[in-house]
């Protein structure tokens, strides 16, 4: 982390002058205290857009196959939380998140839990982003990634929306509101040729099974047809 420390501003410059980032709303990124950073995921460089974005440390929640190979190194380097997608738990990787947060340091996720290779706007939720901010009594700081990673994009751009205060919020009832939030900034901030092409499903949480390829309608309980959990059920779905 340290030496990421060093690299950090030089990687900052590089990324910006390369995809020319339209960045939004940076400012409900809080100076001093923790908050949960979550938003969708389009691309494997999405956690480096959020980290040039604010100055303070940040810790990403990603799949543990990208500790392995070439690029294992990096992911090391800058502090990433390494999650495992098929196992039941992810207690390890939950505890050392909580634990940043509770230092007051932030952590960035995605909801989805993977890159959204679909048609729909949204994949379904796991319930990690809810689960620690009512946890740790901290707020949620949605985003929305759309545009293209190409050299000097025109629409490459991150918006992050207001904080979410999960207060007297169920896990899910927090879930389900941080889904219509980034299915918001999505709509907002998307093209119009590009959102014709989305299917937008109503909120979708609790995986019925392990997370795999292809897409993910008819495989996850929704919160009108009656879904609910219990707490101990929900921390075995993060």
């Amino acid at each position: 982390m340290y030496a990421y420390r060093i690299m950090r501003p030089f990687i900052t410059v590089l990324f910006k002058l390369y995809y020319n980032p339209i960045i939004e709303g940076k400012d409900n990124i809080p100076k001093k205290e923790a908050v949960i950073i979550a938003g969708n995921h389009k691309h494997a460089l999405d956690p480096i857009f959020v980290d040039v974005c604010t100055k303070r440390s940040i810790h990403t929640l990603a799949k543990k196959e990208l500790f392995v190979g070439r690029m294992g190194f990096f992911f090391k380097l800058i502090g990433s939380i390494p999650v495992k997608l098929s196992a039941k738990r992810n207690r390890v990787a939950l505890k050392r998140a909580i634990g940043y947060l509770n230092d007051d340091v932030l952590v960035n996720l995605s909801p989805e839990a993977k890159r959204n290779f679909t048609d729909e706007l949204l994949l379904p939720f796991k319930y990690g982003a809810a689960y620690m901010a009512k946890k740790t009594r901290k707020k949620i700081v949605p985003y929305s990634i759309t545009g293209d990673y190409r050299f000097r994009s025109k629409n490459l751009k991150i918006e992050f929306g207001e904080p979410i205060d999960t207060e007297g919020l169920t896990v899910e009832e927090a879930n389900e509101r941080l889904y219509g939030d980034i299915t918001a900034l999505l709509k907002k901030n998307m093209s119009v040729e590009e959102l014709k092409t989305k299917k937008e499903y109503p909120y979708r949480g609790i995986p019925t099974g392990k997370i795999g390829k292809g897409r993910s309608n008819g495989r996850y309980l929704q919160r009108e047809e009656g879904a609910s959990c219990s707490s101990g059920d929900i921390e075995n779905k993060i």
